[in-house]
């Protein structure tokens, strides 16, 4: 019917019209928490790049985790920087390595809140790279190895979930196959399915200290420009053991999420980068935009996508407008 007799503003007259028929809702249970880890006691480095955002070290890291417990949030994220780095990223499966200390540490004080730990080689290589190179080279194979190491060295210290974001091939089995022959068969992969070689990115690397020294990532993260590739990503992930997949980052990639999610039933995440975090805070610290509504809007969309979990940067103050809204 038209016009005058369906009047589409009827249901939006009043706040409560407008919360009785919302589509779309985001809860404190969709969110996850980053954080990053460092050597060292009572640190806690802000990131000029991420404002609010900190490297911590582990006192700190526990005392946030119990903060993100208490506001509902289920689960955190964790990124290290470690004391040295090397050719092999040795550091990233050493038993006393930051990763490994920071879960521990969590698992210890706050042993209800999930640990997921990202698997990863960039933060951990001297050349900033997420895998073994050669001649200027990430080799694929080689790194899988190493891959594996790392993510069974963060079971054994007690991660809830193994988080993946190399985008080597095959590294899903690979990590599966470990994990399974270690006893960790109970543990899950979130496979950084589909990750772009994203502009977005740039804060991140100042927080993990993690810049290539040479060269980009483009050779092993995705074309900007490419949906089929991701299709053959996320399927090829679920195959060889995904129990959830990620696109990252989200906000250039809300058609992704909702292809994914109308062509598998499996969770799937979205990464609300630090870039999109940073291009936030800044147009909110200079007055453009009031940063609390675009934050809201933002974590909307992205779940509207068809995202099940988000990883943002802004978890905190979400849980905290959302308790706010949610009291009786």
């Amino acid at each position: 019917m038209k016009f005058p007799i369906t009047r589409l503003r009827r249901m939006r007259a009043t706040a409560t019209h407008r919360r009785m028929v919302r589509e779309t809702s985001v809860s404190v249970d969709d969110l996850i928490y980053p954080l990053f880890a460092v050597h060292g006691k009572n640190l806690k480095n802000e990131i000029s790049s991420m404002p609010g955002v900190y490297q911590l070290s582990v006192d700190n890291i526990v005392r946030e985790a119990k903060e993100v417990s208490r506001l509902g949030i289920p689960a955190v994220i964790l990124f290290g920087i470690p004391e040295n780095k090397d050719e092999m990223g040795t550091e990233a499966y050493a038993d006393k390595g930051i990763i490994q200390q920071a879960v521990r540490g969590i698992k210890d004080s706050v042993p209800e809140l999930l640990v997921i730990t990202d698997v990863c080689l960039c933060e951990y290589t001297s050349h900033g790279h997420c895998g073994v190179v050669k001649d200027g080279v990430v080799l694929n194979d080689e790194t899988l190895e190493l891959l594996a190491k790392e993510a069974v060295s963060h079971a054994k210290a007690g991660a809830d979930i193994i988080a993946p974001s190399d985008m080597m091939d095959g590294r899903v089995s690979a990590i599966r196959s470990a994990l399974d022959k270690e006893g960790f068969e109970h543990i899950p992969i979130l496979s950084y399915a589909a990750k772009y070689s994203s502009a977005f990115y740039g804060p991140f690397r100042e927080a993990a200290e993690s810049t290539p020294q040479f060269g980009d990532r483009r050779s092993y993260q995705m074309d900007p420009a490419n949906t089929r590739e991701a299709m053959r990503e996320v399927a090829l992930d679920i195959e060889e053991g995904a129990d959830m997949v990620m696109v990252k980052p989200a906000l250039p990639y809300l058609d992704i999420i909702r292809q994914i999610k109308d062509r598998w039933d499996i969770p799937v995440a979205a990464y609300n980068v630090s870039g999109e975090y940073s291009m936030i805070k800044a147009a909110g610290r200079l007055g453009w935009i009031d940063e609390s509504r675009a934050m809201m809007e933002v974590l909307t969309s992205i779940k509207r996508a068809g995202a099940d979990i988000i990883l943002t940067y802004f978890a905190k103050d979400a849980a905290r407008i959302l308790q706010e809204k949610n009291k009786p």
